[in-house]
Order: structure tokens, then sequence, then C-alpha cells
């Protein structure tokens, strides 16, 4: 059944966008949205150095990504108090603990459209970009570095920022 909802296939790149009537930003690109560097926690971070630090620097979530560039997931700061106020969570553990590891990514060359499509159904996506990575035998790899995390509120501030 996913394959006869457009917007399942949109989303995961399957089919480029069929829509008849797209508003004017449709096909501007995700980097226009100039999104601020995120802020990333270690997965070793604990729960209470993961609120005080989202507390402290006025975020709401942040990726937790691994030192050899994995993105493991995101913690939210309601979850992450949820989750500890319930006792399903001790501060002193870590915060991959608490992390959603059901994520959407979208690159900085896709389109508002896509991402527009991911946010339906998603309260967040994790902005990425590849990029190719030599180590010192020669060979290379391409590793996903988290460029930002992007919201429907930044979308809706683009939008109306710049609305024609």
């Amino acid at each position: 059944s996913k394959f006869l909802n457009d917007k399942w296939m949109i989303k995961n790149g399957f089919l480029n966008d069929v829509q008849e009537h797209k508003p004017w930003w449709w096909n501007i690109k995700v980097q226009k949205l100039n999104l601020s560097a995120p802020l990333i926690l270690l997965p070793e971070v604990s729960c209470q150095k993961a609120i005080e630090i989202l507390q402290e620097k006025g975020y709401d979530q942040a990726p937790v990504v691994a030192e050899s560039g994995l993105i493991l997931g995101m913690v939210t700061l309601s979850n992450t108090l949820t989750s500890v106020l319930a006792g399903n969570t001790q501060f002193s553990d870590p915060v991959t603990k608490v992390i959603y590891d059901q994520f959407s990514k979208i690159g900085l060359e896709d389109s508002l459209g896509k991402l527009s499509c991911i946010l339906e159904n998603d309260h967040f996506a994790i902005v990425v970009h590849e990029q190719m990575q030599f180590n010192g035998n020669g060979s290379s790899f391409m590793k996903q570095m988290v460029f930002g995390v992007v919201t429907a509120m930044d979308l809706l501030t683009f939008v109306s920022r710049n609305d024609k």
C-alpha cells in the first residue's frame, strides 16, 4: 500500500513530486533555509548533562552522533524529561537511552516540497550533507555530516518571510 501513497513515494525518493498546483516555494532547495549549525551530542553524554545543555543553549532537540559520524538519532528535551520523571531513565544514563532512532534525513539539494511531505508526518528532519573522506591508505568513503535540524516552523518562517 506504500507504493500507492504518493507522499510516501516522494518522501522516500522513489517518485518525483507530481503535485499539479505547487506553491511558489515547492522547488526551492533546502539550503535556502539558511539553517544555523546544530548542537550535536555524543552518545556518552548523560541525560542530566543533555537536559542542562539543551536548556542552557535554548534548544528543544539535538542530534546524537557517534564520533565516527554515524547519526544515531535525536534527543528531545521533553522526551528526556518525561522519561526521567516517569522513572524509566536515570539522570546518569547515557542519552542513547532516550533517543528517537526513527528519523528522516533530507539533503541540502532536496526541495522544500520534499521537506514539506516529510514534515506532514515527522516533527523534524535532519539535514545532512554527504562528504567524501579519505583515510591514510588512500581509500575513500562517503560520510554524512549533520548540517542542521529543520522543523515545520522553520519552513513556515521561510515561506511567510519570502511570500510573493
